[in-house]
């Protein structure tokens, strides 16, 4: 046995830190008819007397990373989100200040901006359907995709979208459904809905060079309407405001015979804020991305067959 003869040295516990990383928080404020959102990511991070939680596993001095966590929730209602620089400072400071062994708190917010969805004029909306000052869609995500085909004799153009992300925070309802022993989610007459828009549509064109579609036009303008028509539908299922999306492309686009969506059903869950004494009036929930539900289908001009593959990574 070969003995090391250096002396020992005594080991030391070098820079550490703990928190809670990635809590989504969806900040609802209802101004009346009008609403405004802030959707950010939270990662928290603490660090300061901590040696003994290392050395012998004390916990004295910790703070649970799930108390973080909630308290990012719990200053969502109580502060509201100005800005995530305000909203940061806010919880820095107090884990700073209200939990002696902490030494220094980081805070990093990540902001997924949204914009108001533009909907049709007063005269041409749906009956029923209002301003849509509740609906919006995420920027800076979009993808435009387009596949040509062509064998010589016949041309096949499909273009579409990725990546579109699109949520009304109100004028969303999910009840009535099949219930059975494992069943668990309470039916929903005010929620938020919101999805991630993958979508192709098929054009009519052959090889006309006289009747070529506008393709730019085509593009800004079919996408226009599947959001029109996501912000106007008073949504009883992700199901029924995908038709209407399909519906309202094929009624005002002559060009286009098919449509495909493929609409993952982001969901938002109220945080359950009554531990902390406050009430969660629909403003601040979670948003979960798995597991989803995936709602799928083709909307289709009589007459006409269905060519695009059911599975969209396929085209």
């Amino acid at each position: 046995m070969t003995v090391d003869p250096r002396p020992a040295r005594p080991v030391v516990l070098g820079q550490n830190q703990y928190g809670k990383a990635e809590n989504r928080v969806v900040r609802i404020t209802r101004d009346g008819a009008t609403h405004h959102i802030k959707d950010l990511n939270v990662s928290v991070a603490l660090s300061g007397d901590m040696d003994d939680v290392h050395h012998s596993g004390s916990n004295a001095n910790v703070l649970p990373t799930d108390t973080t966590k909630n308290t990012v929730y719990a200053f969502a209602k109580e502060y509201g989100i100005e800005s995530a620089e305000q909203f940061g400072i806010h919880l820095a400071r107090h884990f700073v200040t209200s939990q002696e062994p902490i030494r220094t708190a980081r805070i990093r917010i990540e902001e997924y901006g949204w914009e108001r969805i533009a909907t049709s004029d007063a005269g041409s909306r749906p009956t029923g359907a209002d301003e849509g000052r509740h609906s919006f869609v995420r920027t800076g995500q979009e993808t435009r995709l387009t596949q040509i085909t062509y064998d010589g004799a016949a041309w096949e153009v499909v273009s579409g979208l990725k990546d579109l992300v699109v949520m009304n925070s109100t004028n969303s309802e999910f009840w009535g459904y099949v219930k059975d022993k494992y069943t668990t989610l309470q039916e929903a007459h005010d929620r938020i809905l919101a999805t991630q828009v993958a979508g192709r549509w098929r054009f009519n064109w052959s090889d006309d060079e006289q009747q070529m579609p506008p393709w730019e036009e085509s593009y800004e303008q079919t996408r226009k309407h599947l959001l029109q028509a996501f912000a106007e539908t008073y949504s009883l299922s992700l199901q029924q405001t995908l038709y209407q999306m399909g519906a309202r492309i094929i009624d005002h686009r002559g060009e286009i015979d098919e449509v495909r969506f493929s609409l993952p059903n982001k969901h938002h869950f109220l945080v359950d804020l009554e531990p902390f004494g406050l009430k969660n009036d629909n403003e601040v929930y979670y948003a979960a991305d798995r597991p989803y539900g995936l709602i799928e289908a083709t909307v289709l001009r009589e007459g006409c067959e269905a060519r695009i593959p059911v599975d969209l990574t396929n085209l």
